[in-house]
């Protein structure tokens, strides 16, 4: 084929627009007609890398990829900071130009939302897998923060799974949102269903299913669990409605139902895929007002359904040292520094040693509640010997927690006196 596709189409990319890349001009090609850009300075002592994934390990078809950088702070393309950029993963192929913008196609996976993870979906074989960190313009650093190289084996498994019958007739459809409606920033998304009930996921039951909400993608495929990304939004508790955050501009929405294993019925229960135009209506209401009435809450603004957020390091019932680094995951969101608004995005902060704080107020910055406003995936802590407890609450640019709120459980750690090697609790 003259166009290699190594992938199924990695989750977090709309096929629609990975198709759009790659029908684009030859990297070759676009790269003669380019000249050279600028390039951002990046500290010597910076270090990328993957997290729990080696060279020749075994992977399935469809695994979750994290992404671990030090030294550097991670903030969305687009946004001009010092010492901070965005991952690629590349996929299937050699380094690009270092003084080129980083392409994007089915190669070249663009995180500009500043994810630190991302379900990929490869086919059977052996495939190569390798990390570049760019700036906001997509640019490599001067010097280059790239990762090993490391080649990753895809066993073989069934190429489809059992699908759950659906009766005649069933459908399902958006209540008051038609096509062509235009609708603000943030807006009510409202499901109905006719012919099916709607029961949680993981509850097997004849003619029953959750609904998953496709933005801005094509429908996947039917004989697979639906992907969990920004793109397909699982609502496996049986919700029937989402306050759903989308920049401005022109989207598509359309439901897709599915079982209690997140596959779609036979057949599928769909509804058409419907146009909406997103207007920011907020742009010429009245400044907000210069302090908070205290208590009286603040705007909270919505999370994706499956997002979480979790402690890389250290996990609950370890022992560590007196000063350790502490390292956080994100799924399904990105990472954005204090201050700049974008959909499906926040920043960590973490808690030692108290209660979650109040969820519609800004988060206290203080000793026990340390803010990651940069938009840092880990910090270096100091805490007295003896039994402590750590929580990570994500909050947007005003620091105000999500709705529904993403956090993590509250661990607990005990720190050694002196310089003991630390232990993990079996």
């Amino acid at each position: 084929m003259p166009l290699r596709m190594p992938c199924l189409v990695p989750v977090l990319v709309p096929a629609a627009l990975a198709c759009a890349f790659a029908m684009a001009l030859p990297a070759g090609e676009a790269a003669a007609q380019a000249r050279a850009m600028q390039r951002s300075p990046a500290p010597a002592t910076a270090k990328l890398s993957f997290i729990g994934l080696a060279n020749n390990d075994r992977v399935p078809g469809k695994f979750i990829v994290r992404f671990a950088i030090s030294g550097m702070e991670v903030a969305p393309a687009g946004q001009t900071r010092r010492n901070s950029g965005h991952h690629h993963l590349l996929i299937d192929t050699d380094l690009p130009p270092l003084d080129q913008p980083i392409p994007s196609d089915f190669n070249h996976i663009h995180f500009g939302g500043g994810q630190t993870e991302a379900e990929i979906a490869l086919t059977p074989g052996r495939h190569t897998l390798q990390l570049l960190f760019a700036d906001h313009n997509h640019v490599p650093h001067d010097p280059p923060l790239v990762s090993e190289r490391i080649t990753v084996e895809v066993a073989a498994d069934p190429t489809e799974k059992p699908r759950s019958a659906a009766a005649p007739g069933a459908r399902v459809f958006f209540i008051d949102l038609k096509d062509g409606a235009t609708i603000p920033t943030r807006a009510k998304i409202r499901f109905g269903s006719e012919g099916i009930a709607i029961t949680p996921a993981g509850t097997a039951n004849p003619n029953g299913g959750h609904h998953h909400l496709l933005v801005d993608t094509e429908v996947p495929a039917l004989d697979r669990e639906i992907p969990s990304d920004f793109n397909h939004l699982h609502f496996g508790r049986g919700q029937t409605e989402v306050e759903l955050s989308l920049p401005p501009g022109e989207h598509t929405l359309q439901l897709l139902l599915g079982d209690h294993e997140h596959v779609p019925h036979d057949p599928p229960v769909m509804s058409e895929r419907i146009r909406v135009r997103v207007v920011d209506t907020e742009r010429a209401g009245p400044a907000a007002p210069a302090a908070p009435v205290a208590g009286a809450g603040r705007p909270r603004t919505a999370s994706p359904n499956d997002a979480a957020v979790y402690f890389i390091y250290p996990k609950d019932g370890e022992t560590i040292f007196p000063s350790s680094t502490i390292r956080f995951g994100l799924r399904n969101m990105g990472v954005a520094p204090a201050g700049v608004a974008k959909p499906n995005t926040g920043h960590h902060h973490l808690l030692v040693d108290v209660p979650t704080p109040a969820l519609d107020e800004p988060i206290p910055s203080d000793l026990n509640h340390i803010h990651l406003g940069g938009g840092q995936t880990e910090r270096r802590i100091t805490l007295s010997p003896g039994k402590h407890t750590l929580q990570l609450l994500l909050a947007d640019e005003n620091h105000v927690p999500h709705d529904p709120p993403v956090m993590s459980e509250r661990i607990t750690v005990m720190v050694m006196p002196g310089g003991g090697k630390p232990t993990r609790r079996r």
